[in-house]
């Protein structure tokens, strides 16, 4: 176990959170924004002055690599790599969509079978979106979809798919094959990140913090269409 900082900031919710030995001991949310610019550096003082006022020794930064906001992924891996190098602590990254599926296992009974798909909107009928089984295998890696009709048809002819997060509530009408299913009421936050990045940590999976660039600014400017950025 470790203790590990956490940074969200991959849609229009700020969050910052604080875990140690597998407890989420600190937390921070403004759903008020976008706002990153003005509310992560209050919340990143008040989480390094509650670790600093417990002499917890901070042994990491987990950030959000994306895919998600140009300019919240950007603000996000700045501050958490600042801290990184003020510190001398590894960075680590963890894949947006795949830290929504988090609190969609742990709360959720997900029959056995079933595949979640995390959406985060990227306006119009468009989403970033990844398949997941239910360990957090990929079954398909993180594309930009055009949400038609039978986008995920191959899936969904298999068994159940669950979708959620912010780009999956306007899908519900396009989306109407009976194995769809949707559920609301699911963010990416900071304090979901807190199993991922301490299996990381662990695993030695932590980035090189003077060249690391979240998933979208590396691998989506240069192929998404031009509409969706």
């Amino acid at each position: 176990m470790a203790a590990i900082l956490h940074i969200e900031t991959s849609t229009a919710i700020c969050s910052v959170a604080v875990s140690n030995n597998g407890e989420c001991v600190f937390e921070r949310v403004d759903r008020n924004g976008p706002n990153h610019a003005v509310q992560l550096g209050v919340f990143v003082d008040e989480a390094l002055s509650f670790v600093d006022s417990r002499l917890l020794p901070l042994d990491a930064v987990s950030v959000s690599g994306g895919p998600g906001s140009y300019t919240g992924l950007r603000i996000g891996v700045s501050m958490a790599k600042g801290i990184c190098y003020g510190r001398s602590i590894p960075l680590i990254a963890i894949p947006t969509l795949e830290l929504m599926a988090v609190p969609l296992l742990l709360g959720e009974r997900i029959e056995e079978g079933a595949l979640l798909c995390p959406m985060i909107d990227a306006r119009r009928m468009e989403v970033y979106a990844a398949i997941y089984d239910r360990s957090l295998k990929p079954v398909r890696e993180v594309e930009a979809d055009v949400v038609e009709a039978d986008t995920y048809l191959p899936w969904l002819e298999r068994g159940k798919v669950c979708f959620f997060g912010n780009g999956a509530k306007k899908c519900k009408t396009v989306i109407t094959h009976p194995n769809a299913c949707f559920i609301d009421g699911i963010e990416p936050l900071a304090k979901w990140m807190m199993p991922l990045a301490e299996r990381r940590l662990y695993n030695g999976q932590t980035e090189d913090v003077a060249y690391y660039t979240p998933f979208y600014l590396k691998d989506f400017v240069a192929k998404t269409p031009r509409k969706l950025l």
